[in-house]
């Protein structure tokens, strides 16, 4: 079971606690094919009538022995979780990390299938001519670096744009913003990004057009000329493969 497989896990047991009654309960054995290990809990079902202090961990112990029976019921109890409640607990963050989790659903957009493809490097720039030697340029530094680039205009999968560029950010290992003329959309893509805990490269013609808030991250400043963009693809080719896992 992967890291974010156990956080996930942990975040169900917490609903469970929440929410659960004991039908609840048996159901989910029933869905697992584990009703033996919840009726069989010596104390599970006793601790959740008499709302007794050890039931959590009573609980969060049979969730764990649910999976590891079978790993695939970590789906199946996600899934009774958020048929019920409307909330499976799902860990919306796709990259490890420490400190306190906010776990949330998205009402504006839909969080894709899939997970996070490791080769992949989302751009985010203004729609503009003159970006597309930009774009160029951190393609040819991405595929140096083993990367491959893509950018929602490149892609239509949805009638909202929004969507398939929150599906874009989701499943990309690292996303590049061009802040360059403070375009409001990169603006909203890089906090979107943040959210995910995406490694973002910031980079700009300006560096009056780095927001103040995110000035204490580092950046790539250029000049979008033949030798600027040299000089970025050198930069970005190094900085891409830092951040190969």
């Amino acid at each position: 079971m992967s890291d974010d497989d156990r956080q996930w896990l942990i975040r169900l047991a917490r609903l469970a606690v929440a929410n659960f009654n004991a039908g609840d309960w048996q159901e989910l054995g029933v869905h697992t094919g584990a009703l033996d290990a919840i009726r069989g809990h010596d104390r599970l079902l006793r601790s959740l009538s008499f709302n007794d202090p050890d039931y959590s961990g009573n609980a969060h112990g049979v969730f764990f022995s649910i999976v590891e029976r079978d790993p695939r019921n970590l789906q199946i109890v996600a899934r009774f979780i958020r048929d019920r409640y409307g909330d499976d607990g799902e860990l919306i963050s796709t990259s490890a990390g420490q400190g306190r989790t906010i776990i949330f659903t998205p009402s504006v957009f839909e969080v894709p299938e899939g997970s996070v493809e490791p080769d992949l490097i989302a751009v985010m720039t203004p729609f503009a001519p003159e970006f597309e030697p930009v774009f160029e340029t951190i393609t040819r530094a991405a595929a140096a670096a083993s990367y491959r680039t893509l950018r929602a205009k490149d892609i239509w999968l949805h009638s909202a744009v929004i969507q398939d560029v929150f599906s874009l950010i989701f499943k990309a290992h690292i996303v590049v913003c061009d802040f360059t003329g403070r375009n409001p959309n990169v603006f909203y893509e890089a906090g979107i990004a943040h959210t995910l805990r995406k490694h973002v490269v910031p980079i700009t013609q300006s560096a009056a057009d780095i927001p103040f808030d995110l000035q204490h991250h580092r950046y790539q400043p250029y000049l979008n000329n033949g030798e600027g963009r040299q000089t970025l693809e050198g930069a970005l080719r190094s900085r891409f493969a830092a951040l190969r896992r």
